[in-house]
């Protein structure tokens, strides 16, 4: 098993897919990056405590390859805008690969060069060492699967999980 800690936005939308995604088995939302311990979602989303909003994807290597797992993370979300996923802005919604080993860290690396073809503009992906982890609040844990007529849901998450299905059907399930 591996894990990868991710974020892309709001970590509502990464969730939503990685936890539909055949050989993953563990979504967690969380926050990481910053310089205040154990931050609560407030805090976070005011932008003053240095964190982004992640998801560590635990999964299965011998079910999905990592290159699915990165590739699909670059189709969810847009990583060429600074601080900024749609109408989420702040430093807390950056695009940001969190690594342990430099072997993450290659590999995090290679999935830009080959995101890098997708895009027209520059990715500027925050590629940074993992440091502490703090597990986001039980309410933001598989927020998709428990508030599904959400507002965010339906008008964000909803057309995530459609472009996800168009590149990754082999890779969703239902």
């Amino acid at each position: 098993m591996r894990t990868f800690v991710l974020g892309g936005g709001c970590f509502w939308c990464l969730d939503a897919v990685y936890q539909k995604t055949r050989g993953v088995s563990a979504v967690v939302s969380g926050y990481t990056g910053g310089h205040v311990r154990n931050p609560d979602y407030y805090e976070v989303c005011s932008g003053t405590t240095g964190h982004a909003e992640v998801v560590a994807v635990t999964f299965d290597e011998t079910v999905v390859p990592e290159e699915v797992i990165l590739d699909m993370f670059f189709v969810l979300h847009d990583p060429t805008t600074l601080n900024r996923q749609g109408y989420d802005v702040g430093t807390q919604y950056r695009s940001s690969m969190f690594y342990e080993t430099t072997e993450e860290k290659i590999l995090f690396e290679e999935a830009i060069e080959r995101a890098q073809a997708l895009w027209s503009n520059p990715i500027v992906t925050e590629v940074s060492r993992l440091p502490d982890f703090f597990e986001a609040e039980e309410v933001h844990q598989n927020f998709y699967a428990k508030f599904p007529a959400q507002g965010y849901c339906q008008v964000i998450i909803n057309p995530k999980l459609a472009k996800a299905r168009k590149y990754y059907s082999a890779w969703l399930g239902a």
